[in-house]
């Protein structure tokens, strides 16, 4: 196995401790049509949010991410902490918009906003140093690090089980083939027994017959589509080796898959041939069941 597929699933998890409390990093990935990132930090730890997208932006293509800091003091004891800067801006834009200055029910308003005030042990925006957002940082690229390893161990999995698809596709055209070419002769005689059913057998020309029986061969002929079937499952065992964000590749593989396996049914004369289109069928459709996991 190449190990170089990815999964856009997953999860990591970064905790420690320092001498003001403990502090953990999580963050999890699931199905995204293009990569979109959202980080939650506690106030003061707002530059963590770009330096998070940024490391993330360089490790994955796809996927919808969310990574989260939490921070819990211990030894002090509970506090409250008024960000006044923001007050003081909301107080202003209300003065602004009303015309006159806020009374107490408006201020409480505003205190109540997100990041205006800020319960704790102790205000997260006096712990933001320069050293604490640096530790942070690093703890952050280590949760992506473990994030990315995650992701990679479910597409070896992911890798392990269209594999194995693709091997029981590559089957089942083997077993197509080897059906076809016996529709000439079920065509033949098919035609040959209608037309013994309307007695005009001995009415009919021998040479309109052939021709006939060309026409109807000629447009049952499944060769192309299996020699597409087989193209296609190569490209994608290409791809599955070569890794990196694969998964948009591997989906319009399937469709293609998908429609060479109905034209086999549709152009089928026989019903080995028919079940034969209708298995392919059905492991395409897992096969991009699971492509839709793929980075």
């Amino acid at each position: 196995m190449s190990g170089k597929v990815s999964s856009m699933t997953g999860f990591a998890r970064v905790a420690g401790e320092a001498a003001w409390g403990s502090w953990a990093i999580e963050a999890k990935s699931v199905n995204g049509r293009s990569l979109d990132v959202r980080v939650n930090v506690p106030g003061g730890f707002e530059v963590l949010d770009r330096l998070i997208k940024q490391a993330a932006s360089k490790r994955f293509a796809r996927g919808n991410m969310q990574v989260g800091l939490r921070i819990e003091f211990t030894g002090t004891a509970e506090t409250l902490s008024v960000n006044h800067a923001a007050l003081q801006q909301l107080l202003r834009a209300f003065e602004a918009a009303s015309g006159h200055a806020a009374d107490l029910g408006a201020i409480a308003t505003l205190m109540s906003i997100k990041g205006v005030v800020e319960t704790g042990n102790q205000s997260t925006r006096t712990l933001a140093s320069e050293e604490t957002v640096e530790m942070l940082g690093a703890a952050g690229e280590e949760c992506l690090s473990d994030l990315e390893a995650a992701r990679l161990a479910e597409g070896a999995a992911l890798e392990t089980m269209m594999t194995g698809y693709l091997d029981e596709m590559d089957a089942l055209v083997a077993k197509a083939e080897s059906v076809a070419a016996e529709q000439p002769q079920l065509l033949k005689a098919r035609l040959e027994k209608q037309l013994a059913e309307l007695d005009a057998s001995d009415k009919v020309d021998s040479e309109r017959l052939a021709a006939e029986i060309a026409l109807s061969v000629a447009k049952a002929d499944v060769r192309e589509e299996i020699d597409r079937l087989r193209a296609h499952i190569a490209s994608a065992r290409t791809l599955m080796s070569e890794g990196g964000p694969i998964g948009r590749k591997l989906d319009f593989l399937a469709q293609e898959f998908n429609r060479e396996a109905n034209t086999l049914c549709s152009k089928s004369a026989s019903l080995d041939l028919t079940n034969a289109g209708l298995a392919l069928k059905g492991l395409v459709d897992q096969f991009k069941e699971q492509a839709a996991n793929v980075e």
